[in-house]
């Protein structure tokens, strides 16, 4: 494995691999990680098992968070920034700067 093909794996994963690809043992290498040889056995196994495709990368509106989607479906509905405020706790300047900055994030990714 190369730099680019196990940059998914956790560093401890990438360290377990690369000094089994040196040829120490798995005692060895439990004793320098301060594990056990089951960890570094079952580590070694998990680190080498088929990942599954790559999340996707494109932004859409579900990468909102729930308080920016749920500001937004107010202000859809026509509810006043200051009901929305009270319900969520939060001052009406909050639950515009929230809005404003739902806004923002959707033009960035073409969807406004």
């Amino acid at each position: 494995m190369t730099a680019s093909h196990d940059s998914h794996l956790r560093p401890v994963e990438r360290t377990v691999l690369r000094l089994q690809r040196a040829g120490l043992s798995e005692n060895e290498i439990a004793w320098r990680l301060r594990r056990s040889p089951g960890y570094v056995r079952r580590t070694s196994a998990l680190a080498q098992r088929p990942q599954p495709a790559a999340p996707r990368t494109e932004r859409v509106a579900w990468d909102l968070r729930p308080i920016e989607r749920r500001v937004l479906r107010s202000r859809e509905r026509g509810v006043d920034p200051v009901e929305t405020a009270a319900r969520l706790r939060r001052t009406p300047e909050w639950v515009q700067n929230v809005g404003r900055f739902a806004d923002y994030k959707l033009e960035q990714v073409g969807q406004r």
